[in-house]
């Protein structure tokens, strides 16, 4: 892969300032907190909105899960934010509700959770692309699940050639050193590759030295 169109990249489930910190260091380009309550990376356990909000990036994304549009609204200003990603069932008048209450300059990514490879979640994403495109500035693809993410399960990628994706993407969902190689097969490359669960200790404790041998890594 031409090394100029290799994707940028985003941490997610980020809880620990020094590691975000080297993280920026090593010019990772958007970095993920959680602002889901059940999730074991829940970002608010171990850090505050202040916090997150003096940390100097231009890709501070927040990742919410069917929450108000309000409460959205309110952690993007306190913590300024940058991007939000929306990781639930959020519908269309959900869109134009939080576009209206969000900086202009913010970007909405929209999640799209692709579980088995069959008819059903083959029209799921349709849908999803269609009715959404006109109200967001990235799809996220990652593998579904009861959890929302987080998962460290690869979904079929392969399944986003059947589609034409009208917006930049992250692929998410168990990406690691062991799988990055099936990018290859797509017919059109992800934005972003979105990392999580395989290069951590523990929930929300990133293996810094896995993160940087897969930085350095071509693919």
């Amino acid at each position: 892969m031409n090394k100029n169109l290799r994707p940028k990249l985003k941490v997610c489930g980020l809880t620990q300032l020094n590691q975000i910190h080297e993280l920026i260091s090593l010019k990772t380009d958007f970095l993920g907190f959680i602002f889901y309550e059940k999730s074991p990376r829940y970002v608010l356990n171990h850090l505050s909105l202040e916090d997150i909000s003096q940390i100097s990036h231009p890709g501070k994304t927040g990742v919410f899960v069917n929450e108000t549009i309000d409460k959205v609204t309110d952690i993007a200003e306190k913590a300024g934010l940058n991007m939000i990603q929306l990781h639930g069932d959020e519908n269309e008048d959900f869109m134009i509700g939080l576009k209206q209450n969000l900086k202009p300059e913010i970007k909405i990514i929209k999640a799209v959770r692709i579980g088995n490879n069959d008819q059903e979640t083959k029209e799921k994403i349709e849908k999803t692309i269609s009715s959404h495109v006109s109200l967001v500035d990235y799809f996220l693809f990652d593998t579904d699940s009861k959890a929302f993410g987080g998962t460290g399960k690869q979904f079929d990628w392969t399944l986003l050639n059947e589609f034409e994706i009208p917006l930049p993407y992250f692929l998410s969902g168990g990406i690691s050193e062991e799988n990055i190689e099936g990018i290859s097969l797509l017919n059109k490359k992800p934005f972003v590759i979105d990392i999580n669960s395989k290069f951590e200790l523990e929930s929300g404790i990133k293996d810094l030295g896995k993160i940087r041998k897969f930085i350095s890594k071509p693919f």
